[in-house]
Order: structure tokens, then C-alpha cells, then sequence
């Protein structure tokens, strides 16, 4: 495998089908993040607790511990495995396509797992679910979403849908809602004192995540097509304007009195302009809004905005946010002169905060020896593994 990052873990393509993982080392939980595809069977590396970081779509999060490599095509590497998980209270999560007969064949299925380990919670993370016609097919972030049915409101008028990157749901209905089911079935755990199987799939976690679409569905608040809508960009107090110097404002003047202080801010009369929500007249209204936002910077915007509530915000580039005076109060950012700029663990714990870190993250096989000595292996059996190439164990090389 070399020298691999993990965060680089999707793009490798390997003869040896690796599972690379790392236990989270000297605690209550073992948590074995694992990816599944048809050519190979990646696992990838942890974080400092059982939900801080979970894979969706074989992306990895960063600020992840030590990190470890298993190969599992001999049988010993299977036993391995099943010493570390049985260790300790076991935290399994999978993000597989077609995980589901891979993990059989392996016999590491939650059947057989749990007839070992009954606390064991077995998370299976899969785009499409594990059961269902498309529950063996490949998909991205897209896919899933629009099978959701909420692509189909996410866009401009009169344009195609439009997905939000990759967030909604690899990592909001994938990963958060994974990490939800482990954190729910831990809580249920501390009462049964068993483990369970948590099937979590990113179709059904973005539908769920926009719950509100749903509910609000007879309100009238999507009665007009995609883009013309209060929330979706129709509204002209409900969007974003270019300013003089090609830089953006955020608008959400929605309630009647945030409004008023919005019309105040761009210098016109509430009596000389249609009411707020008059929908046939939005369109002009917007234009009008338009032209004004043309005339000053985003820089004067954010001085004639900044101390009121008219819920007008500067739309932030990622060079931008760190200097952001609210963002500097609280330290939202983390800067690193080798990492760069990442966002700081949210939420914020008053009594067990994360700690940030800025390590670099570790080389895959890097902490197999320390991982395996933790949980009982002693140095004769680790250096047969070793021997054997069932696990690696690289170091970083000192630069003279």
C-alpha cells in the first residue's frame, strides 16, 4: 500500500483487499469504520471517540488517531480482528455498495457477531439501504438525493435541480444520521445491555433530514414551482445580491419587523414599494433590490447592516471567514500553517470540549504495533503478524 494518507484511501486501487482501520486506543469503544466496493475493501481510519467522524461515500474526515492495517485474505488476519473487536464494546459502522455478501462471505456479518459479542453495535452505512431494488447499486451524493425527492426542490427557476455539493446527503443524511443511530443504540445499550444492527442509508437520511419539506407541504409554502418559492429564492427578502465590487449579501428579512429595518438599510419608503408579500410583484421587487445592492461594496453593506436585525449578512469566502470579527470572538476557525484553515468541532461541549489538533494525520500502519500491543498482543505474536504481512507497520522517515 506505501506510503498512503488516508484521507487518499478512495483513489487506491489494491491486489490485497486491505482493511485498514485504527481502534480508538485505551477506551470503552472500538470503532472499525469500513468501505466497500466492488474491486477492493477499504477500511478507514477513527477519530478520538465513536462519533466523531464517520465515512459517507468513502470520504474521511479529518482529525482522526492512530492508524492501523489489516490484510484479510489469510485467516489469521480474521482473527485478528475479531480479538480486537471482542476486546472491548464494539462499534462496527459500514459504507458499503454491496457490503452486505462482502461481510458475509468474510463472516463478519452483525449474525455472527453478535453471537460473540451481544453488545456489539453493528452500524451498516450504505447509500440505498440494505434491502430494496437499488440496494446493490452503485450511486454518489446525487443520486441518493434525488431519490429522495428533495433535489426535485432545490434550484433557481426555470433552471435544472441543483445539488448542494456533496453535503446534504453523503454527510448530513449519511454520516450525521449515522452517527445519531450509534450515539441512539450507545444510550439504549447502557439500559438492555445489548447491542443492535442500525441500518442507515443516505436516500432515506436526506428525506428525513427534510422533514420540514414534507410537514409544511399543505402550509402554502411550496405551492409555486422550484425557485419561486419564500424559501427557495423566490422571495426578494430571501436571497442573495451582487454588490459593486462582484461580492455577495445574504438577505432572510423575513418577519414584518426585520423587513422594515431591511427597507431602512437600502434607503427606500415602505409606502413607495408593494407589500412584502405580495407574490405577483416579487419579481420586480427583486430587480429593484438588485439594482440598489449594485451601488455600494460589500464592505458598506456590512457597515450599514452589521448593527441592526435586518438579517443581511456578507456572503464570507473561505479566505474571509477566519477575519471575520464574530468568527474571531469566538474562534470558530482553526488556522494551521501546515494544515490551513478548517472549521473548529461543533457543537461546542461546555464540560468536554474537543480539542482541536493540528497533527498531521497518520500514516496507514503507522500505529500497528502500539494498536496491537494495547489490546493484548505481545511483541513475539506482533512480530509474526508482521512477518506473515498480515498487518504493516510504517513509520515516518526522518528528514535530514
Amino acid at each position: 500500500m506505501g506510503w498512503l494518507s488516508p484521507r487518499r484511501c478512495k483513489f487506491q486501487k489494491s491486489q490485497t483487499k486491505p482493511i485498514i482501520f485504527s481502534p480508538e486506543m485505551a477506551s470503552l469503544y472500538f470503532l472499525l469504520l469500513v468501505t466497500v466496493n466492488r474491486t477492493q475493501l477499504l477500511a478507514s481510519e477513527t477519530c478520538a471517540s465513536p462519533v466523531t467522524a464517520v465515512t459517507t461515500s468513502s470520504f474521511i474526515l479529518p482529525s482522526c488517531g492512530p492508524g492501523f492495517f489489516l490484510s484479510v485474505l489469510a485467516a489469521a488476519s480474521l482473527t485478528v480482528l475479531l480479538k480486537l473487536m471482542f476486546a472491548s464494546s464494539t462499534t462496527l459502522i459500514l459504507s458499503p455498495t454491496a457490503a452486505r455478501s462482502v461481510m458475509e462471505k468474510l463472516q463478519l456479518g452483525p449474525e455472527v457477531l453478535h453471537k460473540e459479542n451481544p453488545k456489539l453495535i453493528y452500524a451498516r452505512l450504505s447509500g440505498f439501504g440494505q434491502s430494496g431494488k437499488f440496494a446493490e447499486r452503485a450511486g454518489h451524493d446525487i443520486n441518493y438525493l434525488a431519490l429522495s425527492g428533495v433535489l426535485s426542490r432545490l434550484g433557481r427557476s426555470g433552471e435544472n435541480p441543483c445539488a448542494p455539493v456533496n453535503l446534504l446527503a453523503d454527510f448530513g443524511g449519511g454520516g450525521l444520521m449515522c452517527a445519531l443511530g450509534i450515539v441512539l443504540a450507545l444510550f439504549e445499550r447502557t439500559r438492555s445491555g445489548k447491542g443492535q444492527v442500525i441500518d442507515a442509508n443516505m436516500v432515506e437520511g436526506a428525506a428525513y433530514l427534510s422533514s420540514f419539506l414534507w410537514k409544511t407541504q399543505g402550509t402554502g409554502l411550496w405551492e409555486k414551482p422550484r425557485g419561486q418559492n419564500l424559501l427557495d429564492g423566490g422571495a426578494p427578502f430571501y436571497t442573495t445580491y451582487r454588490t459593486a465590487d462582484g461580492e455577495f449579501m445574504a438577505v432572510g428579512a423575513i418577519e414584518p419587523q426585520f423587513y422594515k429595518l431591511f427597507i431602512k438599510g437600502l434607503g427606500l419608503k415602505s409606502d413607495e414599494l408593494p407589500n412584502q408579500m405580495s407574490i405577483t410583484d416579487w419579481p420586480e421587487m427583486k430587480k429593484k433590490f438588485a439594482e440598489v445592492f449594485a451601488k455600494k461594496t460589500k464592505a458598506e453593506w456590512c457597515q450599514i447592516f452589521d448593527d441592526t436585525d435586518a438579517c443581511v449578512t456578507p456572503v464570507l469566502t473561505f479566505e474571509e471567514v477566519t477575519h471575520h470579527g464574530h468568527n474571531k470572538d469566538r474562534g470558530s476557525f482553526i488556522t494551521d500553517l501546515k494544515l490551513g484553515t478548517s472549521p473548529r468541532p461543533a457543537p461546542l461541549l461546555s464540560n468536554t470540549p474537543a480539542t482541536p489538533s493540528s497533527k498531521r494525520d497518520p500514516f496507514v500502519g503507522e500505529h500497528s504495533e502500539e494498536i496491537l500491543k494495547e489490546f493484548g498482543f505481545s511483541q513475539p505474536e506482533v512480530d509474526e503478524l508482521m512477518s506473515d504481512k498480515i498487518i504493516e507497520s510504517q513509520k515516518p522517515m526522518a528528514r535530514l
